[in-house]
């Protein structure tokens, strides 16, 4: 059957139609997954076109899969960083949702004040295991959209729940029809997809959900879900692992609209955000993140991560206030006490300090030239320098200027009596046996004492 495309308007065949492939023994794919060796990368050649959605967005986990990797979140703390996140996410809600347990009463709680706080973005979902009782207690709770598992690799299907496909698939769509039932829309977690049987499970699983959805007249939300990180992001890899490939998959033969398909990530091998890009570049709407990264193992997408990316593809913020992401990251680290790396992107104390001479000689002259952006704007986090035995006159002018906040005239240089004599006196603490960088106590101190009353904050 030949039908005109919405996207390509060119005439396309339409009369692929996978079948379920009922397997007696699971297929684990030990070629590409040996247990005892690395995860190999395979090829195919074969390329899918990217198809950008008209909209992408972002949708937050740090209330689920975030909270399920630390000690849990008090009511307030979900309720203030709930607030962050709506600021961060503007006005075009580019943060589009959050999604909230509501098995305790703490989590109902929580939900209901953020609820409460009246804000557009992001809008309040749930994720819940998938039973009668548990869609109930979603719908009386007035919330749209649910989450909810549906594992589709052999892995979780013969090994976890010992069900044979078939036997899984029936499970799954019982409850979907549940949910149906009780007027909310699902949202089907596809867990561990990147080792699943993508033709011969995912995709029949896929299309049997289309068909109940066209039935009930309520949209079902599909969230590819890599679990184990094992993702890969270039072109011309093969399935199950080629995240260009599940995505084009799941648009192209299960006809799954962009605006209903996210992708969820995990960090196991430093892909998460090359993942996260490739999905929105192939045709996912969403791409599901967690503030900081924090979330099972080695985490989720970071979630500012995915705002910058967003800013870089669409070439505007389209009202995302990032200077939110500092206030988010502040909050973790004095009301939570969560230590955030200090070299994290973006997020960390020292994602753009330098302690190179060379590199704060030409901070010193112009901060463009060592800065990624203007940090001070985006982030309200000026470009610094840590003072060393590698600092050199240039570092610790640098870092007299932006300690003091000194402006125009103000502004000392490498070339100043004080910055020399407070070179002297660094160099002297290294010669004697200092391991460690300077603190700015010490330093201030020493200033004082070399220049008294110079500086005043």
């Amino acid at each position: 059957m030949l039908e005109l495309s919405n996207a390509t308007h060119l005439l396309e065949q339409k009369s692929y139609k996978y079948q379920l492939q009922d397997v007696e023994e699971p297929i684990l794919y030990r070629d590409i997954y040996a247990y005892d060796e690395v995860p190999k990368v395979p090829f195919n050649h074969r390329r899918v076109p990217m198809s950008m959605p008209a909209e992408i967005f972002i949708t937050d986990t740090t209330f689920r899969d975030g909270q399920q990797s630390m000690e849990p979140y008090s009511v307030q703390q979900i309720v203030d960083l709930f607030k962050l996140l709506s600021r961060l996410s503007g006005p075009k809600g580019i943060v589009r949702q959050s999604e909230f347990f509501v098995y305790s009463k703490k989590d109902r709680e929580a939900l209901e004040r953020c609820r409460d706080l009246g804000l557009r973005y992001p809008e309040i979902t749930t994720w819940i295991r998938a039973s009668k009782e548990d869609f109930k207690l979603v719908a009386d709770l007035g919330i749209k959209e649910t989450g909810m598992l549906t594992s589709c690799s052999d892995y979780h299907i013969f090994k976890k729940l010992k069900m044979k496909r078939s036997q899984a698939m029936d499970m799954y769509l019982g409850a979907v029809k549940e949910a149906f039932s009780a007027g909310v829309m699902p949202r089907c977690h596809l867990e561990d997809v990147t080792r699943a049987d993508f033709y011969g499970f995912v995709v029949p699983f896929v299309n049997e959900l289309q068909e109940l959805s066209r039935e009930a007249g309520i949209p079902v939300k599909i969230r590819a879900c890599d679990t184990m990180g094992f993702g890969i992001p270039y072109s011309e890899v093969a399935l199950p692992r080629s995240v260009p490939g599940i995505i084009y998959g799941l648009n192209h033969y299960a006809d799954v609209p962009s605006e209903l398909l996210e992708w969820h990530g995990h960090n196991d091998f430093y892909r998460a955000t090359a993942n996260a890009s490739a999905a929105w570049l192939y045709g996912a709407g969403a791409v599901n993140c967690s503030l900081l990264g924090i979330g099972e193992r080695t985490g989720n997408i970071p979630l500012e991560s995915m705002v910058f990316e967003y800013a870089a593809f669409r070439g505007t913020l389209d009202g995302m206030d990032t200077t939110a992401i500092t206030d988010i990251a502040n909050y973790f680290r004095r009301e939570i006490g969560y230590e955030i790396p200090d070299s994290t992107p973006f997020v960390g104390r020292n994602f753009n300090m330098t302690r190179a001479g060379i590199h704060a000689d030409g901070l010193l002259k112009d901060a463009e030239i060592y800065n990624i952006f203007d940090t001070e704007k985006l982030l309200k986090r000026p470009a610094t320098v840590m003072v060393s035995k590698t600092s050199g006159l240039a570092g610790i002018a640098y870092w007299i200027n932006q300690n003091y906040a000194l402006r125009d005239e103000e502004l000392v240089d490498k070339n100043d009596p004080l910055v020399t004599q407070l070179k002297s006196w660094v160099d002297a603490e290294y010669e004697g046996g200092r391991q460690n960088t300077l603190s700015r106590s010490e330093l201030e101190e020493k200033i004082e004492e070399l220049a008294p009353g110079r500086f005043r904050f």
